[in-house]
């Protein structure tokens, strides 16, 4: 499991996958979380905008989703950059508050059924809020969204 999971505005891909070594620090704007898979978490996201619900669908759903794109070729230290899909972004930064409400809580219902008590003691709501703001400010200056997890 990710131990640190970030998510940051980068004006491209290049730029997001200069932060492998380092991390986004404080050069991006950024939302920060603990203990999550960000691979899941931006499939999550992206399937819900897709079919909004407050239901969890099946994993097997999940897992069928399509996945994001890595920015940098994954090696064996842990670190992982994505790139959240366009829509996605678009999505977040178009997103009503009873929208993200509403996908916090199928998010958190989705990890403590995976994670239990090892749950991340951050609150998803808050995260969401964040990550919309950044798919804003993505959305506004043509930058894009992405996620750096060690």
């Amino acid at each position: 499991m990710a131990h640190d999971t970030v998510f940051f505005l980068a004006p491209d891909s290049e730029t997001a996958a200069a932060t492998r070594l380092r991390g986004p620090g404080q050069a991006f704007e950024s939302v920060t979380c603990r203990f999550i898979e960000p691979d899941s978490a931006i499939a999550e996201w992206d399937m819900y905008f897709e079919e909004p619900s407050a239901e969890v669908p099946p994993l097997e759903q999940l897992y069928g989703w399509t996945w994001p794109e890595w920015v940098t070729a994954p090696l064996n230290d842990g670190v992982e950059v994505f790139a959240l899909p366009q829509r996605l972004t678009r999505a977040l930064a178009n997103a009503s508050s009873s929208a993200l409400e509403e996908l916090a809580g199928r998010w958190t219902t989705r990890i403590r059924s995976a994670d239990g008590d090892d749950m991340t003691d951050d609150d998803l709501l808050v995260v969401l809020q964040g990550v919309a703001r950044l798919a804003a400010s993505a959305v506004n200056t043509g930058g894009g969204l992405y996620s750096w997890s060690s």
